[in-house]
């Protein structure tokens, strides 16, 4: 039995602007906790950010993701309460010569983004069997975070800041916000447009790591396994390739 006929894309390529404003909004993409302002973000640039979340990859085509929009001062005071909480908590799990930097590290913007978004992952949508996670079972928790990942690049595209809140107890945010137990809350996000944008990632900026070699990373046809010919030609072409930040 012959499957029935599936359209196509018809402009399949991408023109060279187009490439690299992809590419762009890869190398710019900031976590940002400091900078943003109180100007509302208009619905038809929230809705097309909120439309890239939803056409993110999902295994099974399950789509696990659920999206809580947070504009409420008092439930976001609440969150905020709870991130301090836990601020204090993770600090004390440092070794003493990083808590000092640790404590003066802004890592939220709570209050201060118009929007607030948490992004959960339904890990019962469409039945117990799907097809791609029978074998590994979190494949729908990373199906929700590259809905995370589609929300970014698409918020830096149209010039939003989006800050990801990961200091928090996951019961207390379920709680503010109403959430099942069955429901896993994936990500809390902050978004609003900011005053600018940094160079570099502010972790980076601040001394606390530096961003690795992606040739100290890179393994061939096994863990630990060492270039040939070839694999030593894509390195020296790793070693060309300078991230587009402007």
């Amino acid at each position: 039995m012959s499957s029935p006929s599936q359209a196509v894309q018809t402009d399949p390529q991408f023109s060279a602007e187009e490439r690299a404003a992809v590419y762009r909004a890869i190398h710019t993409r900031r976590d940002v906790r400091g900078q943003f302002l109180p100007d509302p973000i208009p619905d038809e640039v929230l809705a097309r950010v909120l439309t890239a979340a939803h056409h993110a990859p999902s295994v099974g085509f399950m789509q696990p993701w659920d999206f809580v929009l947070v504009r409420s001062r008092e439930v976001r005071q609440k969150i905020q309460a709870d991130f301090r909480a836990a601020h204090a908590e993770a600090e004390l799990m440092f070794e003493e010569g990083k808590r000092e930097t640790y404590r003066k590290l802004k890592l939220e913007g709570i209050l201060e983004a118009p929007v607030n978004l948490c992004i959960t992952c339904d890990r019962s949508r469409n039945g117990p069997v799907v097809i791609g996670r029978t074998h590994i079972g979190a494949m729908d928790v990373y199906s929700a975070v590259c809905a995370v990942q589609n929300l970014w690049l698409a918020a830096r595209a149209e010039g939003l800041g989006v800050g990801w809140v990961s200091i928090l107890h996951q019961q207390t945010l379920r709680e503010a916000l109403g959430i099942p137990q069955d429901i896993v809350p994936i990500a809390y996000l902050c978004i609003g447009y900011v005053s600018h944008f940094y160079d570099k990632p502010e972790l980076e900026s601040a001394g606390w790591l530096k961003r690795m070699p992606l040739t100290e990373l890179l393994h061939f046809d096994g863990w630990q396994g060492r270039a040939d010919e070839a694999g030593e030609r894509l390195v020296d072409e790793i070693g060309r390739v300078r991230p587009i930040l402007k």
